[in-house]
């Protein structure tokens, strides 16, 4: 799995683009803006701007089609969630998955269903041990 270089974690406007890419695949600048502003007011060249430093810190790709450049995200959601979360769990719980999830869980109530699958994600880990 990729690592992300400390240097290079996303910021929360950063994540906020990547959200878009994971959920379109690949997009120009202005479909980005357009996604972003579908929630809250966000400039192009904001939104330029950021997509270039991202491609500098190695978040995105880009490529030429056309005139337009499209972008990429350059890893999976949910590599870059799974590292988000251990570099969290490293900081806050001394890397304690368990103390990370069972104060993940204290912080709001689970439904039945999140549940379910918690207990089947167990019952998997305990399976591969």
């Amino acid at each position: 799995m990729t690592q992300i270089n400390p240097a290079r974690k996303p910021t929360e406007a950063e994540l906020d683009i990547l959200r878009v890419l994971w959920a379109q695949g690949e997009a120009s600048v202005r479909d980005v803006h357009d996604a972003l502003n579908a929630t809250r007011q966000t400039g192009y060249t904001t939104v330029l701007k950021l997509m270039q430093i991202m491609t500098e810190k190695g978040l995105v790709t880009r490529r030429e089609a056309g005139k337009a450049h499209l972008y990429q995200a350059a890893m999976r959601e949910s590599d870059m969630q799974g590292q988000l979360l251990r570099d969290l769990s490293d900081k806050l719980f001394s890397g304690s998955t368990a103390m990370l999830a069972m104060h993940a869980l204290s912080l709001d109530s689970a439904s039945d269903d999140d549940l379910e699958r918690i207990k089947a994600l167990i019952e998997r880990k305990r399976g591969t041990s």
